[in-house]
């Protein structure tokens, strides 16, 4: 029987949690201590030093999240991208940069164009490395946004999901 080396994939689903953030872009209808207070609720008893967390590189949920994970935790992070860095908007990048010594990884996905397939891809490459899905989708009815698809991407896994209207 041959051996395979783990990858650090394989070593963090066996060692730690792994959770994928998704989330609406459109977050000026509360203030950033809302945000704050809710990540606090939701993702704080997760912020150990144990987990991982994939997140996007998008205005939004995206770099809220990661300002809030890098200031109050010591777990990993993973930012991932659709296509590079430099294609993401200009609030993002700023909030990459100001996390820089706190982010373990950066991985962009080299999608030419960023359109929704480029951004589902992204989504579904978060939710396959995952083991929860923290979805913080805009207020309201279901719809078809991409945090949505995400969720339910990851429902058809049996992956479980925390779900946080804001």
């Amino acid at each position: 029987m041959e051996s395979q080396e783990l990858t650090t994939y394989d070593t963090e689903m066996i060692m730690g949690l792994v959770v994928a953030i998704t989330g609406t872009r459109q977050t000026e209808h509360h203030e950033l201590s809302w945000y704050a207070e809710i990540f606090d609720r939701y993702l704080g008893p997760w912020a150990t030093p144990d987990t991982r967390w994939y997140i996007g590189g998008a205005r939004g949920v995206d770099s809220l999240s990661l300002l809030w994970l890098a200031g109050n935790s010591r777990s990993g992070i993973t930012v991932v991208v659709p296509g590079t860095v430099a294609q993401q908007p200009a609030d993002a990048r700023q909030a990459m940069e100001q996390c820089r010594d706190r982010i373990d990884e950066i991985v962009e996905l080299g999608a030419a164009e960023l359109r929704t397939p480029a951004y589902h891809a992204r989504n579904r490459w978060m939710v396959d490395r995952s083991g929860v899905i923290a979805g913080f989708p805009l207020a309201g009815p279901e719809g078809v946004s991409g945090t949505w698809q995400t969720i339910n991407y990851a429902a058809g896994q049996g992956k479980p999901r925390l779900i946080v209207p804001v």
